[in-house]
């Protein structure tokens, strides 16, 4: 296989972080600024070979895990297992710049990629998917990506084998949508931080869930407040109503500082608040936060990144509308 023959992109879950779990709705867009592709060791002399050669080792790993997973019949995936280990003794790695442990969803393009050339019998990429069919897409990339995380909804490795944007009504109910361009938003962006530190997942999400069962108040919370805010963030901004947007996007904002603080790496707490106070700007976790990246909307991109760039952050843009 020639390199560049596939990409994966990573993704960016706009809206639907912890409240997934208790069956609210996300959005989810497949991000190209970072990517990942198969290759093999000693193809491309510029490549990091130790990065390559811990690539393969891993690899290898899944590799055992899927071989324990046939012996014990298993495995409900129909995956080539004995292409994967010729290419893994031909020296194949996935090359890739994603960062690890900052909820862009690594694994879930390497899954992507792993689904795309092993699994036999598979739903192909089409423009036009029946919501049957991304479902059982959906719990085929669920089953490999378990390797990784030892539970996965699916859903990372979905946007980047799909690489369109999603809409998540429910977890059965997952469609391909296109995401409106409306010119209200003049000098308006999303954009990225880079907190300076991975995050581990689990550990934040068992802590989500614990409080989450053994605290009435919170679930409540969850509920009345967290559900609700971060559906109309979804149903404002797919119908273009940008000032109700914006609005839910600021309780939404504030929902998180209030009631997920732990999730909050300590040094932007403070940007966080001046966020909420200023109305420039509002951040909200990607992924799990602990760590990773920090996701901000704006309505004035060019004065929210001079604002930061006094502190010494870079924004990293993930959507400008000018």
């Amino acid at each position: 296989m020639q390199k560049g023959s596939s990409i994966y992109y990573s993704k960016i879950l706009l809206f639907g972080e912890y409240s997934v779990i208790y069956n609210s709705m996300g959005l989810s867009i497949p991000y190209s600024h970072f990517r990942g592709e198969f290759d093999f060791i000693g193809n491309d002399k510029y490549t990091d070979l130790n990065f390559a050669h811990e690539s393969n080792r891993l690899l290898r790993k899944f590799a055992d895990h899927l071989r324990n997973l046939i012996q014990n019949n298993e495995l409900e995936v129909p995956f080539n297992y004995n292409s994967f280990i010729r290419d893994i003794e031909k020296g194949l790695f996935f090359e890739s710049t994603i960062p690890q442990g900052f909820g862009l969803g690594s694994s879930g393009a390497l899954v992507a990629a792993l689904y795309d050339r092993y699994v036999e019998d598979k739903v192909k990429n089409l423009k036009k998917l029946t919501r049957q069919n991304i479902f059982k897409l959906k719990l085929r990339l669920a089953a490999l990506e378990s390797f990784f995380h030892g539970t996965s909804s699916g859903l990372d490795p979905l946007n980047s084998y799909l690489k369109v944007p999603l809409l998540i009504n429910n977890k059965e109910d997952i469609k391909i949508i296109d995401l409106p361009e409306d010119k209200n938003l003049k000098d308006g962006a999303i954009f990225l931080i880079d907190s300076g530190y991975p995050r581990k997942t689990g550990p934040l999400v068992n802590y989500f869930i614990t409080r989450a069962t053994e605290e009435p108040a919170f679930m409540t919370s969850i509920q009345e407040q967290f559900i609700p805010t971060n559906n109309n963030c979804i149903h404002s901004l797919l119908d273009g109503r940008i000032d109700d947007f914006y609005q839910s996007l600021y309780t939404l904002s504030k929902y998180q500082l209030d009631f997920l603080k732990r999730m909050i790496p300590e040094a932007f707490v403070k940007p966080w608040e001046e966020g909420l106070d200023n109305n420039q700007y509002n951040l909200k976790l990607c992924g799990s936060g602990g760590g990773g990246f920090i996701l901000g909307f704006t309505k004035d991109y060019y004065q929210t990144e001079a604002h930061f760039k006094e502190r010494s952050i870079d924004l990293i843009p993930v959507y400008k509308a000018s």
